[in-house]
């Protein structure tokens, strides 16, 4: 029976990203991070598995609608009972598509979009504001100020071959820049490398995950097998974050500072 099937692959999921969870003592109508052991990273990886588990695609847009065991399964019975038309007239984003979505984080309204070349300045802004570790964890060099030639690498992309997304917000009536994520294509075509920044103040707030899952969810629609990445190997913050994203690790002999993450799209 269907309903059956979404419980079973809810059930699942939670055991993938919670093990060890009572599920006889979730109460259906509560809010699911209040019973189960979810940080904001766990919390869109389960919305992943489970759209996975049911072969729904859940666009990071509807994820504020998840709270509570029966707002999921409400929300994944009515897509189950949709066409695969009309589900994707509901909301899914079309092959090549890239987001531009609000979210509130922490109280604050986010827009995720993608980034552009008017935004040069906030992104030297946002470099200048790092933390030295920050920076030298992102850029591996401790540079306050980037060079012009650098900053037009990372803001004149052609969303194609290199794809990056901001996250900003309206501060003191003037927007903001709080994190960048980006790939870019490898010769192949088929895989991509990532890289991500965050503003120190929003570390741990939710908004890392909310980034990548959007640049997955673009690698993904675009046909692309693999996403991987260059970590520092005393970046545990970062290899924690990885594995969670569902990323494996890989030393690599010729370079004893840095981790290889990779993931299958």
């Amino acid at each position: 029976m269907e309903s059956d099937e979404i419980r079973a692959g809810v059930r699942a999921a939670i055991e993938v990203v919670a093990p060890g969870t009572d599920w006889q003592r979730i109460e259906p109508s509560r809010p699911l991070r209040e019973q189960v052991d979810l940080d904001s990273l766990d919390w869109l990886n389960f919305i992943a598995e489970v759209g996975e588990r049911l072969s729904v695609h859940v666009p990071a847009s509807d994820y504020a609608q998840f709270e509570s065991l029966d707002s999921v399964l409400a929300y994944f019975g009515a897509a189950r009972a949709q066409t695969a038309v009309g589900f994707q007239s509901a909301g899914t984003a079309s092959a090549g598509s890239l987001p531009c979505r609000q979210y509130v984080v922490n109280g604050t309204t986010v827009t995720v979009r993608p980034i552009g070349r008017e935004d040069r300045d906030l992104e030297a802004d946002f470099v200048r504001h790092l933390s030295t570790e920050a920076r030298y964890k992102r850029f591996m060099v401790t540079l306050r100020e980037l060079p012009e030639a650098k900053l037009k690498y990372l803001t004149e992309v052609d969303q194609i071959g290199h794809v990056a997304l901001v996250a900003v917000t309206q501060r003191d009536g003037a927007t903001a820049l709080l994190g960048v994520v980006r790939y870019v294509v490898d010769n192949t075509g088929t895989n991509c490398e990532f890289a991500i920044a965050i503003d120190d103040a929003w570390q741990g707030s939710g908004l890392a995950g909310i980034l990548m899952h959007a640049l997955i969810d673009v690698a993904r629609d675009r046909g692309l097998k693999t996403m991987e990445g260059i970590v520092l190997t005393n970046n545990a913050r970062m290899l924690k974050f990885t594995r969670q994203l569902g990323f494996h690790g890989a030393r690599d002999p010729q370079e004893r500072d840095v981790v290889r993450v990779v993931r299958s799209l």
